[in-house]
């Protein structure tokens, strides 16, 4: 099959986990509370079960990681890594009990940790300047995700029937219908997904070149005979020299002499370790590194908190139910999808530390307006709810900036060969997020000025991280093919 082909059904596949990532989310998450209760569960349970899911996903992303960086495939990892979420959804689905559905999210969590493996994957067969804009499509696909997911419960909630010594219910039923969708999505990547490397990319380009040169030396023999005895190409050159096939193909439009004659050896990086020499205080601590890493925490931080935080409260000032919030979280969703598409376009003209920058100037002003509005809200229930709403669309809006840009600067400062680990430790760090979060904002919804104060104290250390950084918050200077031109000088 064609390279180009391959590549476009690979990227493909890859949106469909994390669109199915996402919808398991939106799908779980408005019913597993009521379920804990008919298994008799203790409030604090529903903590533990989302904890859980993030818990098992925070250690897993880096084994994955590692596992994708000295083996460079993922098709694998992505197979095993859906089997965890097979086994997790059908455990949830089963529900005997409160522990076995706590088990089912520790078991489906294990399952995310081959979305290090991916953006490995990513950031080694995309060129940095490609690379917000892919990473940006990624995104969207999850948060399309979370916004068609609540579509799904308004038929699994009619479920009411057996299947073997199992009842499926509007409880149940969630469980059953993730376990088939990472069914087929097995299949999928079994037959639609491929382990491409830069390598054949560039055989791709090389056999194009090739058929390029090869065209031009017909039509060149084709037109002999009308041709005068000097050309006008000779002219160029030194008396008495002869035009070559490379310096034709040179100056051909993205022509590459080191391509055709030199092509660069795949077995340089599969007979070394991708982790020799490697040091992970030397990776991780560098300033850049450590800001981008905490862009990811706090940011992430923030956001449970907010999610955590959104319902109570608009149950307490504006009486909202199921369908009032289940069409916030669809307008958020939209949002959310066109400020990725938004970004994905603005990062083609400026620089991913403007976007960065960008979006935390609205985090910080979404911050500051809930820290003024929402901890003690006046008014009548008009000026509430646009106080509300507005706080809620800079929140949201300001997301996709900041994810897109500390994804892709990320990809670019650490190194390329241990990509899947390094990754893992990012969304490790982001797992850490999504576990405290929650926790955080759960204890304190009746205290917002210390909640939303300790938020806000957390933005203004990382917008003084990044100022501070700024200018170190850029992809470094490297020399390609350095063998190559000298061999050309």
């Amino acid at each position: 099959m064609d390279y180009r082909r391959k590549r476009r059904l690979t990227f493909f596949t890859i949106g469909l986990i994390f669109l199915l990532s996402g919808i398991e989310y939106a799908v779980i998450l408005p019913t597993i509370w009521r379920y804990l209760q008919t298994l008799h569960a203790a409030p604090y349970f529903l903590g533990l079960s989302l904890s859980a899911f993030s818990f098992s996903g925070l250690l897993a992303g880096p084994l994955f990681g590692h596992w994708s960086d000295r083996t460079r495939t993922t098709k694998k990892i992505i197979l095993f890594a859906n089997l965890f979420e097979i086994v997790g959804n059908f455990m949830y689905f089963m529900g005997y009990s409160k522990w076995l559905l706590l088990g089912s999210r520790l078991v489906a969590g294990i399952g995310t940790g081959a979305g290090s493996s991916i953006f490995g994957f990513l950031t080694r067969n995309t060129a940095p300047e490609d690379r917000s804009t892919v990473f940006a499509a990624v995104m969207a696909c999850r948060q399309a995700g979370l916004l068609i997911g609540p579509a799904f419960n308004i038929f699994l909630r009619l479920c009411n029937f057996e299947l073997g010594p199992f009842m499926a219910n509007k409880y149940t039923s969630p469980g059953l219908f993730m376990c088939l969708l990472w069914i087929l999505l097995q299949f999928t990547v079994m037959f639609m997904y491929w382990d491409i490397t830069p390598q054949d990319d560039r055989h791709q380009r090389n056999r194009v070149v090739q058929v390029e040169v090869e065209r031009e030396e017909e039509e060149e023999e084709e037109d002999e005979e009308g041709k005068p005895l000097v050309g006008p190409h000779e002219l160029t050159g030194s008396y008495g020299t002869v035009t070559s096939v490379h310096s034709r193909a040179s100056s051909m439009p993205n022509g590459d002499v080191t391509h055709i004659s030199s092509p660069p050896s795949p077995s340089e990086d599969i007979s070394s370790s991708p982790f020799k020499n490697f040091s992970a205080s030397r990776e991780f601590l560098r300033e850049e590194v450590v800001v981008l890493l905490a862009a990811q925490f706090i940011t992430l931080f923030n956001q449970t908190a907010l999610e955590t935080m959104v319902t109570p409260l608009t149950q307490k000032f504006f009486n909202f139910g199921e369908l009032e919030n289940s069409i916030m979280y669809c307008v958020c969703g939209v949002e959310v999808i066109a400020g990725f598409f938004f970004v994905r376009w603005l990062s083609k003209r400026v620089a991913e530390r403007v976007v960065l920058a960008v979006g935390l100037i609205l985090c910080n002003t979404s911050c500051v307006w809930c820290l003024i509005f929402l901890a003690n809200p006046q008014g009548g229930f008009a000026w509430q709810l646009a106080e509300f709403i507005i706080g809620v669309f800079l929140q949201v809006l300001g997301l996709p900036f900041v994810a897109v840009a500390q994804v892709s600067l990320f990809s670019k400062i650490t190194s390329e060969k241990t990509q899947g680990f390094s990754q893992g430790i990012r969304r490790s760090v982001g797992g850490l997020a999504t576990i405290l979060g929650p926790l955080w904002a759960g204890g304190l919804t009746s205290n917002l000025y210390v909640m939303l104060g300790v938020m806000m104290g957390l933005l203004a250390l990382l917008t003084v991280m990044m100022v501070v950084s700024y200018e170190r918050l850029v992809e470094p200077a490297t020399i390609d093919n350095p063998t190559g031109s000298e061999s050309e000088e």
